[in-house]
């Protein structure tokens, strides 16, 4: 009895020692992992956190610095000349400048007019004139082919490879929409092939006197077509001669069918349409390396003007100094000539 009473209380005392000594671990242990899984947890969670924050700071970095989407304007030759520097009484966006009356030879207005710059699509006008005097048949129709496609600038075109129209059809939407395929179609198709056609234009230029002047290439794509303000006058001068040429350049609007459709071309020259102006000839013109350019011959207090604008600024700029110049002409002109003058019989009739 005695022995079995104390063999139960060393039990006991074993058992309250056990638990004296493992309950606090077991309460730390449980404590701890709990801890240990939420630290493991948030580590876990961070690791996707951190890539994406280094990927929006990658993000964040490539999009301060640009590599692919940058663009970089091609500058003039007039800018990269300085040209842009010369100041002028008007205040004109154009870095060349010259207005001439072609009866008197007076010259009204002069800014940098013997720089030789690219003209762009002012070629065209030269590009008429040796294709009018060829006297070839204007009914007779040319096709656009993939010789005519323009691999200079990659510009797009509406006369898509196949079209076909008049050979007068072209060289209306060559002056006055200054449509790229048509007027190379018209030097490919000249008589001889464009290689002849192109040293006829250069012919034509030392013809004129126009001793600044060079083309390459009948469309003015090319920067190599090159010219003078003093030299565009001259040509202008010599469009203006012709009634074809007066027609079409001027002409606001013209509609040609193409396969069953109808395409609606408009004037580059937005001047045509105001009836503030009285143009007889113009031809505008636009390559980065050329600036924007616009060449006309018009009617203003009493008089027949030339105007060459050349490698101006801004979109709009070349008709902004065209106003100028107008409304300069027209506030300083003697009272007698202040009238603007009626449309010429030439012009009416054509």
């Amino acid at each position: 009895m005695i022995l079995r009473a104390t063999q139960r209380r060393l039990r006991l005392t074993l058992q309250t020692l056990a638990v004296a000594v493992l309950l606090p671990a077991a309460v730390q242990f449980a404590h701890a992992a709990p801890a240990a899984s939420k630290k493991s947890t948030k580590a876990a969670s961070a690791a996707p956190a951190a890539k994406s924050a280094a990927k929006s700071r990658r993000t964040k970095t490539a999009s301060k610095h640009p590599v692919a989407s940058v663009s970089v304007s091609k500058p003039s030759f007039g800018s990269l000349y300085g040209l842009h520097a010369t100041s002028d009484p008007l205040d004109l966006k154009s870095s060349v400048a010259y207005v001439l009356d072609p009866e008197t030879q007076e010259v009204l207005f002069s800014k940098n007019a013997q720089a030789v710059l690219p003209i762009a699509s002012i070629t065209k006008l030269m590009t008429a004139l040796v294709l009018t005097e060829a006297n070839l048949p204007l009914d007779e129709m040319i096709a656009v082919t993939e010789d005519d496609v323009d691999t200079e600038k990659n510009s797009g075109s509406r006369l898509k490879v196949g079209t076909r129209l008049s050979r007068e059809e072209m060289l209306h939407l060559a002056l006055m929409s200054s449509e790229n395929r048509a007027a190379h179609a018209l030097g490919r198709t000249y008589p001889g092939g464009l290689d002849l056609f192109v040293a006829k234009m250069n012919a034509k230029a030392r013809e004129l006197g126009m001793v600044n002047t060079h083309y390459v290439e009948p469309t003015g794509l090319s920067s190599k077509n090159q010219s003078s303000a003093t030299d565009l006058a001259t040509l202008v001068a010599a469009a203006g001669q012709v009634s074809l040429i007066r027609e079409l350049s001027t002409s606001p609007e013209y509609q040609v069918e193409v396969g069953r459709s109808e395409l609606t071309f408009r004037n580059t020259n937005g001047l045509v349409r105001s009836p503030s102006w009285n143009i007889d000839v113009q031809k505008t013109g636009y390559i980065a390396e050329a600036g924007r350019c616009l060449v006309m011959q018009a009617q203003m207090a009493g008089r027949k003007l030339i105007m060459v604008f050349l490698d101006s600024a801004g979109k709009y700029s070349r008709i902004g100094d065209a106003e100028r110049v107008r409304r300069w002409i027209t506030e300083n002109a003697p009272a007698a000539s202040v009238t603007p003058a009626a449309p010429s019989a030439a012009k009416s009739q054509s």
